[in-house]
């Protein structure tokens, strides 16, 4: 029984069955005040310094703010519940909701001891990438014309925040490594398993193929001209009662085939 199964039988009361869906509502609620007051983010973005001061409603309110003030939100929302609905099939409510609580807790302290300014942009990465690891051949249609697998979206994603993981300041880095840390905590092993997997199966390969006759090696070779089927592989080989291998040209007419 793995820790998330001793978790859940212990917690699972705790899980918030259509989380995400939740997070879509106040997202939109929060994108349509916005429309009236554009300030209105400033207020609920995780800010470290106003929190100290006593606004602790920005630990939980960040998660609602739209990533684009835009129209576009509505196709983000819309890809937003496609994930959600796909991890809490895949998942179930409890392991989602962990997953969800710990992305939170490490944009949380990315902000605090790291200085980030991701908002909710590292979470919602997260719970793609989490998506692709259980989906990496569903196909989406980009602009709902071009249509890309999962896989490679999430492999050009992770290209980019990998491109400014090395060349960003350690803050950066540790702050990109903690926010993203609920993704290490339940895909690490399993990532780590299949590596030593793929090490094993190309370590055994290359054991195998040593061990393996090399390909001028040959099971049949002409006593007489030395031809073998490596030279011409149309040619047919009987061994005489001598004992020795002939190609058919050179098979002694007097000798009886075996």
């Amino acid at each position: 029984m793995s820790w998330l199964d001793r978790l859940e039988r212990r917690f699972g009361f705790l899980a918030v069955p259509g989380l995400i869906r939740i997070v879509i509502g106040f997202t939109a609620l929060v994108w349509a005040l916005m429309w009236l007051n554009p300030n209105l983010r400033f207020a609920l973005d995780l800010d470290p310094a106003r929190i100290r001061h006593g606004e602790l409603w920005r630990l939980v309110t960040y998660i609602f703010i739209p990533q684009t003030p835009s129209l576009w939100v509505v196709l983000a929302l819309w890809f937003l519940w496609f994930i959600g609905e796909g991890l809490e099939r895949a998942w179930g409510s409890f392991r989602l909701t962990l997953y969800f609580l710990v992305g939170m807790i490490g944009t949380t302290v990315a902000a605090f001891f790291f200085g980030s300014n991701f908002s909710n942009g590292m979470l919602i990465a997260s719970l793609f990438f989490a998506f692709a690891r259980f989906y990496p051949d569903e196909v989406i249609y980009i602009l709902f014309i071009l249509p890309v697998k999962i896989k490679w979206l999430a492999w050009v994603f992770a290209a980019f925040l990998m491109f400014g993981f090395v060349l960003g300041s350690n803050s950066y880095r540790a702050a990109l490594a903690v926010a993203l840390a609920n993704y290490f905590i339940f895909f690490g092993p399993e990532i780590v398993h299949q590596a030593r997997h793929r090490r094993d199966v190309s370590t055994r390969r290359r054991r195998f193929e040593a061990q393996s006759r090399s390909s001028t090696e040959t099971l049949h070779r002409c006593a007489v001209c030395g031809a073998t089927e490596v030279t011409d592989p149309n040619l047919d080989f009987r061994v005489a009662r001598d004992g020795e291998e002939y190609c058919m040209t050179h098979l002694p007419k007097a000798v009886s085939n075996t």
